[in-house]
């Protein structure tokens, strides 16, 4: 089964019909952090302070319980924090005792228990209870899952909002229903009268006043209760909107920290590189691999410093145009990367139309018409410059790219430095 991401379980959340079918899912996406921590529904009465049927999602199926035990039996700090909801309440030492409270199976060894109140309405209308095994190292599951809970919580939320809203119907339609039946019923008594006594019977005013009198206020009745119904109607179509904004928002997030994974990964790769070789040109092809791979950059290059400081040269490249080889010499002051060299100032460009006037841009390999100069500098000593253009799928760089890069400049400038990679790369390369 493909990985369940935040998007996946937002879609199988929306689609879920009943409440066992969205826990299943939640209990798809905890099984991507751990497959043995186990993870359960409680439903709770508020006003009889009960604890009702426990589902606990396991496999394809969902083991059943009901607990029937009161709220009470909760420690009193515990049991307040849960009723506030918004987060997971830890049981500490008492994680096992009352794991055996909720019926959960024994994880065979100490486990942390954690419980969250999901509220409905200003009450309690159930936990989200999580049993997991104790970590020496790492974050625990339960911080781990706290988007996918944010996500299961408005999906259950629309549950109760869509089990609210029939039952506004169902007593609209029982109150319409028995109105009109003792309407029907005092008219057939009314005819039975008038035919037993065979002549006109005069209709007792008074009686007539309170049949209308409770017509009146049994359709006021059923007004109000249409009213409720449409209220419902309104707070279940807000909660869609919601679900669907954290919807796009958790995708954001997610990409987001996909991308910072992807990058810790390609630090770290630079680093070993640099710990298990003292060859100068492949630490400089492992230096452009970080920036280029992060940042999608089909055409890069990587820029040193000469001995004397006089000029750049062209230590590592990718994707230039035929004739520009490794070891060329740029002038500072001279050229995009010369004059960021020289002012030590990173260049954005965004436009298509500002970035022709720039000579970096002037042959038919340029094709997105955006691209970041940026200045390595390590201890107030400038390193060299990295240049990136043609980002993927003819991206345009922006002000958060830029960011980007200097972090990994940084990483770049740090290790060239410690390396002593622009002076010993000039005596490899044939720089002229």
């Amino acid at each position: 089964m493909p990985p369940r991401t935040l998007a996946s379980l937002a879609h199988a959340l929306t689609v879920s019909a009943t409440p066992e079918a969205a826990l299943h899912a939640l209990g798809e996406a905890l099984a991507e952090f751990d497959r043995f921590a186990q993870l359960a529904l409680v439903e709770f009465d508020e006003r009889r302070g009960m604890l009702g049927r426990r589902l606990l999602a396991t496999g394809e199926d969902t083991d059943v319980v009901v607990l029937d035990t009161t709220f009470d039996h909760l420690p009193a700090h515990e049991r307040g924090a849960i009723a506030t909801g918004g987060q997971f309440v830890d049981f500490g030492d008492s994680a096992d005792e009352f794991a055996r409270l909720f019926q959960l199976p024994s994880l065979g060894e100490q486990g942390w228990l954690s419980a969250r109140g999901l509220r409905y309405d200003g009450d309690v209308s159930a936990l989200l209870v999580l049993y997991e095994s104790r970590k020496l190292f790492g974050a625990r599951t339960a911080e781990r899952l706290l988007p996918a809970i944010a996500l299961f919580e408005l999906a259950y939320l629309r549950f109760l909002e869509r089990s609210a809203r029939e039952e506004a119907v169902r007593t609209l339609e029982d109150v319409t229903e028995r109105v009109h039946g003792e309407y029907e019923r005092r008219l057939a008594e009314l005819a039975t009268r008038t035919t037993d006594s065979g002549r006109q019977v005069a209709v007792d005013s008074d009686q007539v006043l309170s049949l209308e009198r409770e017509l009146a206020q049994a359709t006021d009745d059923a007004r109000r209760a249409l009213r409720r119904a449409e209220a419902v109607e309104a707070t279940v179509g807000s909660a869609v909107e919601q679900l669907e904004k954290a919807h796009v928002e958790l995708h954001r997030r997610s990409e987001s920290l996909r991308q910072k994974t992807r990058t810790i990964y390609l630090i770290d790769r630079v680093l070993t590189i640099d710990a298990s070789t003292d060859d100068p040109r492949q630490l400089a092809e492992g230096l452009l691999s970080l920036v280029g791979d992060d940042m999608h950059a089909h055409r890069c290059s990587l820029m040193l410093r000469t001995p004397d400081g006089e000029s750049l040269y062209i230590a590592a490249a990718r994707g230039l145009a035929p004739g520009v080889a490794e070891g060329v010499r740029v002038a500072l002051g001279q050229g995009v990367a010369g004059r960021v060299a020289a002012t030590r100032e990173p260049l954005l460009v965004r436009d298509v139309a500002e970035a022709k006037s720039h000579p970096l841009l002037q042959d038919q390999y340029f094709t997105t018409g955006s691209f970041i100069s940026f200045p390595l500098v390590y201890h107030g000593e400038l390193v060299g410059v990295i240049n990136l253009a043609n980002r993927a799928l003819h991206g345009v760089f922006v002000e958060e790219d830029v960011d980007r890069v200097r972090l990994l400049g940084l990483v770049i400038a740090l290790v060239a430095s410690h390396a002593r990679l622009p002076e010993r790369l000039v005596e490899t390369l044939s720089v002229r």
